[in-house]
């Protein structure tokens, strides 16, 4: 009796493998995984940027082969369409001007649209405000306008015909003051004496010490000046070398004192001598050695820091 014997089958060849494809990352693809923003915010600053350079290129050009202006218009209302539109104002340097006159100023356009906006105009027109000596205007894509502002530093207090007005050092008018609200600043009083304040600040330096004592200053027939003191003595100082004599003034106030003496005014406008007056007298008369005053037979009114005061005599 035969058997049959079973062979066991081959063994399975093991299915090849698949290839895997790994895919290469690029240099700039690594930087850009690197950056702290998302991927969408990269395409839509590449969106902006292409939208904005695409807008100037093609008024550029229509300028240039000399298309209509509204064919450039239109391109940049749509990039403004597209988001390069001013929807913010971001000012800086300000620090007594009104903040909203600056807005104002920045937001009158024809057109938002940031390639229409006329950087120079605006900065033409905030220059006619007089608090500001400087302006620089500038665009931060996408929507904002930025503005940084030189201001003036207020320098006196000027006077004429009852009205206050702010002025810095060069004479330049800043803006109303109101009498409640009177700033500690030199008062400068008359026709004219806001476009003498740089001779006013010369004379001042001449006599540092007298300096902190004057409070008002009388510019007299737009030629010469009167000084009023903090103690209410008025100094009438020559039209020239009108701070050589407030130099001696100072050095006769400082060998023996003059002012808060019982005096009512000094008269230098002929340099050679100092003449004075007292209360009640209208007779002027040489200063004693002492610099002391006669008694007062009535009390005098002073002048008080601060008062509106009026025109004196030439």
């Amino acid at each position: 009796m035969s058997r049959t014997i079973k062979r066991a089958p081959p063994p399975r060849k093991p299915p090849p493998r698949r290839k895997v494809t790994v895919k290469k990352v690029s240099t700039m693809d690594r930087v850009i995984g690197m950056l702290p923003v998302s991927e969408a915010t990269l395409h839509r600053i590449a969106t902006w940027t292409m939208l904005g350079a695409a807008g100037a290129v093609a008024i550029a050009a229509a300028t240039w082969v000399g298309i209509p202006g509204m064919v450039g218009a239109a391109v940049a209302e749509q990039a403004g369409a597209a988001g390069l539109r001013v929807d913010q104002i971001e000012v800086t340097g300000l620090k007594r001007m009104d903040r909203m006159s600056v807005y104002a100023v920045a937001l009158d356009q024809q057109s938002r649209a940031m390639p229409l906006v006329d950087l120079e105009a605006v900065r033409q027109k905030l220059l006619r405000y007089g608090w500001i000596a400087d302006a620089h205007v500038s665009r931060r894509l996408p929507d904002t306008l930025l503005v940084d502002i030189v201001e003036r530093t207020p320098a006196a207090v000027w006077q004429d015909n009852g009205q206050l007005t702010l002025i810095d050092a060069e004479g330049v008018l800043l803006e109303p003051v109101s009498p409640d609200a009177i700033p500690d600043l030199p008062l400068m009083i008359g026709p004219g004496a806001d476009r003498q304040e740089v001779a006013y600040q010369a004379l001042l330096a001449a006599a540092p010490a007298m300096k902190p004592r004057v409070k008002a200053a009388t510019w007299i027939g737009n030629r010469r000046w009167d000084l009023t003191f903090d103690s209410g003595e008025t100094l009438k100082l020559p039209e020239d070398g009108a701070a050589s004599a407030l130099l001696a003034f100072a050095q006769k106030d400082g060998a023996n004192p003059l002012l808060g003496r019982g005096w009512l005014s000094f008269d230098m406008r002929d340099p050679a001598k100092l003449v004075a007056r007292k209360p009640g007298s209208t007779l002027a008369r040489s200063v004693p050695d002492d610099g002391k005053a006669p008694p007062v037979a009535a009390p005098t009114t002073i002048v008080a820091p601060k008062t509106i005061l009026g025109a004196t005599e030439g």
